[in-house]
């Protein structure tokens, strides 16, 4: 009888803990259940300046005409390849030719009337010198023979220009490459009365491209000769170009308040899908770590509905994330490079301070956890893990999980009323 009491006893007493643990470990998951939890783990983060561009060949020819006429013939058309010294075009010669005549008899003429000052100076000569003559006689016959001298070379100087002018008639190539515009047609009257009127551009070689990219004067600073720049074009949405910066040019511009400066970047083009003048969505990656344990840039806005809101912090570190970043490009806004002015020393620049940041995590016992944590470089949708309690395989809360609307909306990313958004990837 005593035994079975005991026995009963025990039993009750595991019941009861069941029952216990039962709750305890409801009442947990009910609460892990509220958040939206993403795994940490190790991966690469690159930071990276947005900029837009405009595709160009390497090196562009605008074949012009030096002289006016009207066009008899055309020998290349757009898309021709052309050779250097090819034959682009010629102007009709016909009034060329008359100059050039014309030229030759004034140079005739010149000579003839020299010919005649030197027979009379000469004869002048003579005379002063058996004292027949006055010097003053003298003196004019030389004068006139020097000054039909000049017209002679004066006149060979303008047949020498009317060769020349006859020459320009003919349009030639001045490298290999291809047309790729055409301005006139035949028939056509070219003027070049003040300026040389551009026929044919030519694109040297469209194996070899090169963009100027428009980089903000908040970016340019990360900006640096060597780094890749990736970019796509409207033509194919779904592939990705890449290049080198060959050079940073001086020569801002200001387009409505914003100053921008041009940034080649040399692109392979051995495929030619590229085209002049296509324009591109680049970003450059300024800032690189590998093999980083980083954490998603929500986990770094999420605060549980009753902490208190964290203290302003000055500093440049990349956890700027959780602050929020404004759109890359022009108009004013900032790329997601510009929120912050650390270079990783990846990257051989000189990193700024990081700075702390506190993320929640799900506990074994289902409840949240606050872990410190110092963020480096941001991609715009991941922050680098320099230092902090944080390990691999954590479940950061990034949000809380809410139902999605009867009208089938998302649910929210998390961060409180009111709370800054973080910066967006490229």
């Amino acid at each position: 009888m005593k035994m079975r009491r005991v026995l009963v006893i025990v039993g009750l007493l595991l019941a009861a803990a069941l029952v216990v643990g039962f709750f305890l470990r409801r009442d947990g998951n009910a609460a892990a259940s509220q958040y939206r939890t993403e795994t940490v783990e190790a991966g690469d983060v690159t930071r990276t300046v947005t900029a837009t561009g405009t595709l160009s060949a390497v090196t562009t020819v605008q074949v012009g005409s030096q002289v006016s006429g009207i066009i008899a013939r055309l020998s290349a058309d757009f898309n021709s390849p052309v050779k250097k010294g090819q034959v682009l075009a010629e102007l009709d010669r016909t009034p060329f030719e008359a100059q050039v005549a014309q030229r030759r008899a004034d140079v005739t003429q010149a000579e003839v009337q020299m010919r005649n000052a030197e027979v009379n100076y000469r004869r002048q000569e003579r005379l002063l010198a058996e004292q027949l003559v006055p010097q003053s006689d003298f003196d004019t016959a030389k004068a006139n023979f020097d000054a039909t001298k000049a017209q002679v070379d004066q006149a060979k100087a303008a047949l020498l220009q009317a060769d020349a002018n006859l020459r320009y008639t003919t349009i030639e190539s001045p490298i290999d490459g291809v047309v790729v515009d055409r301005q006139y047609d035949v028939g056509q009257t070219v003027a070049a009365s003040f300026q040389a009127p551009t026929l044919f551009t030519i694109a040297q070689d469209l194996t070899k491209m090169q963009m100027q990219a428009d980089v903000d004067q908040s970016d340019i600073g990360q900006v640096s000769v060597g780094q890749t720049g990736h970019f796509t074009v409207d033509a194919y949405p779904d592939e990705r170009f890449e290049g080198k910066i060959s050079q940073i040019r001086l020569n801002a511009t200001v387009n409505q308040n914003v100053i921008t400066y041009p940034v080649i970047v040399e692109v392979a083009n051995p495929e030619r899908k590229l085209r002049p003048k296509m324009t591109a969505d680049v970003s450059i990656d300024v800032a690189k770590v590998e093999g980083a344990l980083r954490v998603p840039n929500a986990a770094l806005r999420f605060r549980p509905p009753d902490a208190p809101a964290p203290r302003p912090q000055s500093g440049g570190g990349e956890g700027a994330a959780a602050a929020g970043a404004r759109g890359g490009g022009g108009g004013g806004r900032r790329s997601p490079g510009a929120m912050s002015r650390q270079v990783d020393q990846a990257t051989g620049g000189t990193p700024a301070p990081k700075r702390g940041q506190t993320v929640y995590v799900i506990a074994a016992s289902g409840k949240l956890e606050p872990r410190e944590i110092r963020t480096g470089i941001s991609d715009g949708r991941y922050t680098a893990v320099v230092d902090g309690s944080l390990a691999a395989g954590d479940r950061v809360v990034v949000g809380l999980a809410t139902l999605r609307s009867a009208e089938g909306a998302a649910p929210p990313t998390g961060a409180a009323p009111g709370g800054p958004r973080g910066p967006r990837g490229f």
